[in-house]
């Protein structure tokens, strides 16, 4: 079906919705007029931050329902102006199936971040501050999946670790700067890294046009540099992947990030390393990724693995895990899936593991907005804590927002029917039958490998559930001393019967407040979204397909 509106405006759209983030974070930082105060200035640049965000998902929404549907392989909305000549620089704008879905994912979590914000903004310095650097790492985020030209995707790349680093250090909880400082390290040691191998790739290749060199598919290019290439590059966004052994920085960063800043460090920073192997590595160096495949794929399968059995360490009672480090770890292991589907090199192991990287921004995203909701009522996100002293026991103290850990819980786990399930097993269909001259038996290992891990994140998750949801004194254990939550004192002639045993907690712990309006309306989107994906994943696949068999060949 031909798009409904016309090329020229998509190209608008396109450079609104990656400069006005920019331009917003400039009108943050200026007083605002009298008029628009509401009760205070740092209310009125927390609705700026709102208004700003809204307007780029309602374009980017705009945008996407001007995509041409029927071509998706092409790129669309176009941008090619000449930036630095000696160079053969250009600023090269572009979308098609694979950058679409990212470019509104990022678009609606920044949103619904800002839109949080407003209602329960992180302890830090001022507002404005953080509406700044907010809206910068969205237009960084948002560059990043637009551009068709390496240096620019490189700028782009780097230009969301500043906000982020501060987002941490000055909004952040325990541990904020040394945990900051970790995350910037590591990154920028790869991005050193990875520079180098984009510089090998345009100077060998004679352009920087990620267009004109993924159409070339690496012939312009030898052996060792595609080589070379893959390996710089792969270095370098493994560790925004992040891909074991170089994850150490995540648990730390989200441990001691804001809400807000865990969901868009899970839900959209992450994506940016995969989103880079696609797009830059397979196509323009296809025998380096070729040679590197197999590594690719075990190093996954191992984090799948260390993912899971990490989550379970944190989760089992006594541990004194945090909720929030779990939930960071399991992203380990859920990024190992899509790096498996990459590692096939085949159109079902790639198109699992784009749909893996929405539905991970999806899911992930609303599990850090539940525990940073939890965190808020409880004032821990230790697990011991939750499901014991403090008597969270979530179905009878606070059900709604019970239901919806539980939900975001089983979803994350790939339950059938919802989008966790769908990327995973395509990504495994990918391992089983991988490309031509890819060893099987290593891959069907790989395989193997991911199933185990499969089945470790239900039991984790399903812990995790059992624990918060409904506490760890379940009936038969001894009850201490002391009145138990919405329970009578028992009477003078004996206990009841056992089954009345409720999760204990101090008399005087009053009930958290239930799901508020403006968390309500923060979650339900990635709640119908991981709905909608998960029980019609052609809406998504039908996007991703064309343009990755085209990408796998070249554009032959």
């Amino acid at each position: 079906m031909p798009g409904l509106i016309n090329d020229t405006v998509l190209q608008y759209l396109l450079a609104a919705v990656v400069v006005l983030p920019l331009i917003g974070a400039g009108a943050a930082l200026l007083p605002a007029p009298p008029g628009l105060r509401g009760r205070g200035p740092e209310q009125a640049v927390l609705r700026h931050g709102v208004t700003v965000t809204g307007v780029v998902l309602a374009l980017a929404i705009a945008l996407a329902i001007g995509f041409d549907h029927g071509r998706p392989s092409r790129m669309q909305a176009t941008t090619d102006i000449s930036w630095i000549p000696a160079l053969d620089v250009r600023i090269h704008l572009g979308i098609d199936g694979i950058s679409l879905p990212l470019l509104v994912l990022t678009a609606l979590l920044t949103f619904l971040c800002a839109l949080y914000s407003y209602f329960r903004m992180p302890q830090g310095p001022s507002a404005k501050g953080f509406v700044a650097l907010l809206l910068v790492l969205e237009s960084g985020t948002l560059a990043t999946f637009a551009v068709l030209d390496l240096l620019l995707f490189f700028l782009a790349f780097e230009m969301v670790l500043i906000p982020m680093y501060f987002l941490i250090a000055r909004w952040g909880g325990a541990q904020r700067e040394a945990s900051a400082w970790k995350f910037i390290l590591f990154t920028l040691l790869g991005s050193v890294v990875m520079l180098l191998g984009l510089l090998v790739v345009g100077l060998q290749g004679g352009t920087f046009d990620m267009v004109a060199l993924a159409t070339d598919n690496g012939s312009s290019l030898g052996r060792s540099a595609q080589l070379t290439a893959a390996l710089a590059i792969g270095l370098g966004l493994a560790v925004k992947t992040p891909m074991w052994p170089l994850h150490s920085w995540l648990p730390d960063a989200h441990t001691a990030a804001p809400t807000v800043g865990s969901v868009l460090l899970a839900g959209v920073l992450l994506k940016m390393g995969t989103y880079g192997f696609v797009r830059i590595v397979l196509p323009i160096a296809p025998e380096g990724a070729h040679t590197l495949a197999p590594y690719l794929a075990a190093l996954a399968a191992v984090g799948i693995v260390y993912g899971s059995l990490a989550c379970l360490a944190l989760a089992r009672r006594g541990a004194k895990g945090d909720l929030k480090r779990l939930i960071a770890y399991s992203s380990v292991g859920h990024m190992g899936f899509v790096l498996l589907g990459i590692a096939t090199l085949t159109p079902t192991g790639v198109n699992g593991a784009l749909f893996a990287n929405i539905a991970h921004g999806l899911i992930t995203g609303l599990l850090f907005f539940l525990v940073g909701a939890v965190k808020e009522r409880y004032g821990t996100t230790d697990l011991d804590q939750l499901s014991g002293a403090t008597g969270a026991a979530l179905y009878g103290r606070a059900p709604r927002l019970g239901g919806l850990v539980a939900f975001a819980a089983v979803a994350s786990l790939g339950l059938p029917g919802l989008a966790g399930f769908w990327g995973e097993m395509l990504a495994m269909f990918g391992a089983f039958n991988p490309a031509e001259g890819l060893s099987r038996p290593a891959y069907l290992t790989f395989m193997v490998l991911a199933g185990l891990g499969a089945l470790l994140t239900a039991a984790y998750l399903l812990l995790v559930v059992r624990r918060v949801c409904m506490g760890d004194h379940l009936p038969g254990d001894p009850v201490p001393s002391g009145h138990l939550a919405g329970d009578r004192p028992e009477p003078a002639d004996g206990p009841g019967p056992k089954s009345a045993v409720r999760t204990p907690a101090p008399a005087d712990t009053p009930a958290p407040a239930d799901v508020r309006h403006h968390e309500f309306a923060a979650w339900t989107p990635l709640v119908a979204l991981t709905v909608l994906t998960g029980l019609w994943p052609a809406a998504l696949l039908g996007l991703t397909d064309p343009a990755v068999q085209r990408l796998l060949t070249g554009g032959k």
